[in-house]
This record gives C-alpha cells, structure tokens and sequence, in this order.
C-alpha cells in the first residue's frame, strides 16, 4: 500500500521521472479527456466543486486517468490519499488503510482510499470496506475495466457513485501528445529539440487506441531511440522502426485493425472457413489480444447464427473460457475451432433483428402498465385488488401452451420475431405456426 499527501505537481516532478509521471495534471482543467464527466456543470466537475467527497467507483479500459483523478480529489479536498492494488493486496492491507485513516481523522484530516482493479477484490475482502465506508472513516474509490455491476458486491456497489470513464479521442490522444513534445523539448539545447511531424503524430494517437498512458510510453521510447540516432524529426516511417514489432502488433486504433476485424466477422457471416481461419490468423500475428477476439467471436455467434445453431454460442464461450484457461498459443486452437464451427453452421440474424425492432418500439411507445392478470399477488391486499385473477396456468393446459391468452400490455400488439427456416431455427417456426394456429381456433385472431 502507498501513502501520500499531497501528490507532487508535474511542474515540479524531478525531470528524471517518468514521462508521464511529468505530464501528471495538477488540476482538473490540465485531465484531457472525460468531458462528459468534467465539463462545467457535469457530475464529476460538480462533486469536486461540492466541498462533499463521495464514495465512488471509476470504471472504464487501461489508461483513462483513473488514478489521476482520484489523486486529484485528494487534492482538492486536502486528504490523505492512500491506494492500493487489489492484485497485490490483501485484508492486511486493509487494515494498515484504516489505522492510516484513523490516525488522520484523529489530526481533523479525511482521506481517500484509493483501491486499483478492485473487481480482483472477493466479496469478503470487498465487504472489508463497508463499515468504513458507512462511518465516513474514508472516501472509498475503486477503479474497474470490469462492469461493476457484474463484479462489485451489491453492497459496496450501493453506496458508491458509478462513474463511466472513455477511451481518448484521436484528437485527445493528439493534444497528449502535443504536451510531451512541449516537456520533452522544454530542457533540450536548440540543435536537440525533436520534431514529430503531422503523419507521426497522427499514427501514434491511433496506434494508442484511446489509452493515454500507452501514448505518452511511447512517446518517451520514441525520443530516447531519436536522440540516440542523432535525429531532430520524426516521421512516420522512423515512427515504425524506432517502435519496431510493437507499433504493428497494437494498431489496434488504425483502420486496418477494424477492417480486419470486419473482414473476420463477414467471413464467418459468408459461411467461407477458410478466409475465417486467415483473417484470424493475420489478426494473432499482428498481435490483436486474443480476449478482444474472443469477446467478438461470441457476438457473431449471437448475431448472425443465433437459434439457428445454439451450439455455436456455446462453442463460441468454452473457446473464450478455454484460452483463459491456457493462454497463448495453446488456447488460440479454441478459437480457431469455435470460428470455423460457426463458418459452417446454419445462419439466422432473427434473435439480432427483433431485439432491435422490440427496442425500438419500447423506445417510441412509452411505458404500458402490467395487465392487472399478469401481477404478482404475494400479499392479501394484491390479491384483493385482483392481481393474478383469471392467470391461465400453461402447463395445465393442452400443449402446455394457454390458446389465445394475452401477454402484452393492453393496446399493445407487436410481432419481433421472425424465425428462418434455417437450421434449428426452421423447427422453432414450424412450433410457433403451430401456436398461431392453437390460437385461431380459440378465437383470439
């Protein structure tokens, strides 16, 4: 666990540190970035301006200003600000955070506990927090790439402020950018001052996939490699040759790597095995993180397989959870496997279009209240006021399907799903004509 005051400003930050230890903000208006967050009048600007800290948990991808702001709320409310890793720590952790705390409280001083990665945390260790949390002993911040509502206890999670953090814009990236050249020119003799030209900076900020951090990483690797060959300009093919392998291997903002990834998925949808397995194995060897690719495999599976095939779901999770599992390159075949079953398998996109069509129409149509027989009726009174009354129980009925009721909300008559006659997906509509007809004869249509 680190302990600190105040944090050191970037102005005065030693020039042998770390470049983006440097580029540090000092104030909320040098973040670049989370303008939704930090404009005027936006949640975060306000809570800082509040004078009130607030529990709350930061959750966005690597390289977004996580812990910069939650420094930055220590500093603006002049607290003891302490952090820790989740991977690292541990309950003893913990409890060094709260003699900490309470030895600042004891000096009239709050602080700000500051937990990385806290989804690593177990619902024990999580529930270590509450108490704490609940007495105002500290303002707990957790920061998360996991969706909190997935992997933070229920309990923490309700006394704390979600805030959702982006990835950077190119054109924030570029002002990053634009800034280290500044402090990396800032101490240089005339004849030394390095010069990125517009093609340079263009493909770095891409190449940096919204992740400052990695940007200004590269940023100081790109200097030291330009003074080291006595070089005053970089340009873009010096760029790729001071960067060597890495800058292929994670142009995951560019072009090409998104129309790779298309070229993935059309191949899958195309039903040709062989351009999936070569797009999948260009993307692996430019370097493309087989999680990523993993994640988008199961949505093709959803998307333009569906109920056709179900297997290809399933294929598609056990590839993901297979590479977990054994990493590289062993869990690659996995996918490799996944991807060429659904490049073979039947075709449907009608789960895709009627979730779309369904969310389209609740969207435009407002809320309609539950049919009075639909209600739950767990209490004497509900019963009274008639929920549940006339619910036709299905598996009592013929076919265990109730001919003719009604489960849309009055006025309400819509029809999203709209089978193929492909794969399993063919028996399902020859099952819902089926139902159709049950229902014509009960007099419903």
């Amino acid at each position: 666990m680190n302990s600190h005051d105040l944090f050191t400003s970037s102005i005065n930050a030693s020039a042998y540190a770390p470049l983006a230890e440097r580029m540090r903000p000092r104030t909320l208006d040098e973040v670049v970035g989370q303008s939704h967050l930090l404009g005027p009048g936006k949640p975060l600007r306000v809570a800082f301006q509040s004078g009130r800290p607030h529990s709350m948990i930061f959750w966005g991808p690597p390289g977004v200003g996580k812990t910069t702001l939650a420094r930055l709320m220590a500093d603006g409310f002049e607290a003891q600000f302490l952090s820790m890793s989740a991977v690292l720590g541990g309950v003893k952790d913990i409890r060094e955070a709260v003699v900490a705390a309470q030895v600042a409280q004891g000096q009239g001083r709050r602080t700000i506990l500051f937990v990385d990665e806290v989804h690593r945390f177990n619902k024990a260790q999580q529930d270590a927090f509450l108490p704490y949390v609940e007495s105002g002993l500290f303002t707990f911040i957790g920061a998360t790439t996991e969706n909190p509502s997935f992997e933070v206890n229920s309990a923490l999670l309700s006394r704390a402020r979600v805030y959702v953090l982006q990835s950077l814009s190119v054109d924030e990236l570029m002002e990053l950018i634009d800034r280290a050249i500044v402090l990396l020119n800032r101490d240089a003799a005339s004849d030394a001052v390095l010069n990125f030209d517009p093609a340079a900076r263009d493909q770095l900020a891409r190449w940096a996939d919204g992740d400052a951090r990695r940007v200004i990483n590269a940023m100081e690797v790109v200097a030291e490699s330009a003074h080291g060959a006595g070089r005053t300009v970089v340009d873009a093919a010096w760029l790729e040759t001071s960067l060597s392998q890495d800058l292929r291997r994670f142009d995951k903002g560019g072009d090409a790597f998104y129309d790779q990834i298309s070229a993935l998925h059309k191949s899958v949808r195309g039903s040709d095995p062989d351009a999936t397995l070569y797009w999948f194995a260009r993307m692996i060897d430019g370097g493309a993180d087989p999680r990523y690719l993993a994640r988008r495999i199961v949505r093709m599976a959803v998307e333009d397989i569906g109920l056709a095939d179900p297997r290809a779901t399933e294929l598609a999770l056990n590839g993901a959870d297979i590479y977990e599992r054994l990493g590289s390159p062993e869990g690659e075949l996995a996918l490799a496997q996944a991807l060429v079953y659904m490049a073979c398998a039947a075709k449907s996109n009608a789960v895709y279009n009627a979730y779309n069509a369904a969310r389209r129409y609740v969207q435009d149509n407002g809320s309609a209240p539950v049919p009075v027989h639909l209600r739950n009726a767990p209490t004497k009174l509900m019963k009274e006021l008639g929920h549940g009354k006339a619910y036709r129980y299905a598996h009592d009925e013929p076919h265990g399907y109730a001919a003719g009721e009604n489960y849309f909300p009055d006025g309400v008559r819509a029809k999203f799903y709209k089978p193929t006659d492909r794969g399993l997906e063919g028996k399902i509509s020859e099952k819902l004509a089926f139902l159709r007809d049950l229902d014509k004869r009960h007099g419903k249509e």
